[in-house]
């Protein structure tokens, strides 16, 4: 399989997987135009199987470390697979809770919030494992755990400039929060249910058998499979407007369903970049990395999808203040590990 041991690249990979992960939801944006976002999971869920077996099949079957992806699975452990899918079914709950946020309060709100607390939550997590594994942080705690508290403070700014903002055209501002809130609560513990079922070989904390390549199919084969438990309750039961037919899905346009599925292709790279780059960063810092999507997506959501066009000059105010919390956090967390 193909590894890295060098930290300047691993932060370069996991700068990739930030972009990808604060970028993918463009994909949900440019198809709500005319697709509902219960409709388009099944599109982005396919993507990312499709993708993720592409990647371990490829990457996951070059190089001279550790083995090939079809000897892997002559050698796979069931708990190890067990670990890996229920990571997937874990981030699935969650992502499809934040799905449904960016739906009401859209992306400069669904992913500070959702993605905020995810990250923080996540790294607090992950730093417990590596102690719980009996390993020592490699790095500055200090550091890293200002750059959490920092994090934390552009999540309540998101919250305060949301809240605002919904007061200001007569909206209700609760149930985009809520289902921002959740959907971190989910996505936050997913990162080390995956670490887990790796190779510890190439993962630090790890406790399984499986290649990271490995891992990142079985935790995709995890996430499309209780798809079909998790989305038809948001298809029946919908956060917003009547509810949809999956007769409806069959309706969609070919360019509507390949927007889905590159939606799922560009998460599924961002994971492959962060596994790739796990064993040289450590799992605290390279979920820290990986996990600054919010960054991303701020800028997307305000720059290019205007969603704050008519907001208050106090409310930019704001959203400046988040977005700069957010990228001083992610500097003081890349620098926790030099």
């Amino acid at each position: 399989m193909l590894t890295i041991h060098s930290y300047p690249i691993a932060v370069a990979l996991c700068v990739l997987t930030m972009t990808c992960w604060g970028s993918w939801a463009n994909t949900q944006k440019l198809a709500a135009r005319t697709w509902r976002f219960e409709l388009f999971y099944w599109d982005f869920v396919s993507g990312l199987l499709l993708t993720s077996l592409l990647f371990a099949l490829t990457l996951g079957s070059t190089g001279q470390t550790g083995r090939t992806f079809l000897a892997d699975l002559a050698k796979v452990d069931a708990s190890s697979i067990g670990w890996a899918m229920l990571g997937g079914a874990v981030w699935n709950a969650g992502n499809l809770l934040l799905v449904a946020a960016i739906a009401v309060a859209g992306m400069a709100i669904g992913f500070p919030i959702g993605g905020g607390i995810a990250w923080v939550l996540g790294i607090l997590v992950n730093f417990v494992l590596v102690i719980a594994e009996g390993g020592v942080n490699p790095g500055n705690s200090t550091l890293l755990f200002i750059g959490v508290g920092v994090i934390v403070v552009a999540i309540a700014l998101s919250m305060i400039a949301y809240k605002q903002l919904a007061h200001a055209v007569k909206q209700g501002g609760a149930k985009g929060i809520l289902l921002s809130v959740a959907a971190g609560l989910f996505i936050a513990f997913f990162y080390g249910l995956v670490v887990r079922s790796s190779d510890p070989a190439f993962v630090t904390g790890g406790a399984g058998k499986l290649m990271p390549l490995t891992a990142s199919f079985f935790f995709t084969l995890g996430a499309f499979v209780t798809t079909f438990l998790f989305n038809p309750i948001f298809m029946r039961r919908p956060v917003e407007g009547t509810p949809v037919a999956f007769s409806d899905y069959f309706k969609g346009s070919l360019g509507t369903h390949l927007t889905g599925v590159l939606g799922g292709a560009i998460w599924s790279l961002g994971i492959t970049a962060s596994f790739i780059a796990v064993g040289a960063a450590g799992p605290a810092v390279s979920y820290a990395l990986s996990n600054a999507a919010p960054v991303v997506a701020i800028l997307w959501g305000v720059l290019v999808w205007k969603e704050f066009a008519s907001a208050p000059r106090k409310i930019n105010l704001q959203l400046a203040g988040m977005f700069l919390c957010f990228l001083v956090g992610l500097v003081l967390i890349t620098y926790s590990r030099l």
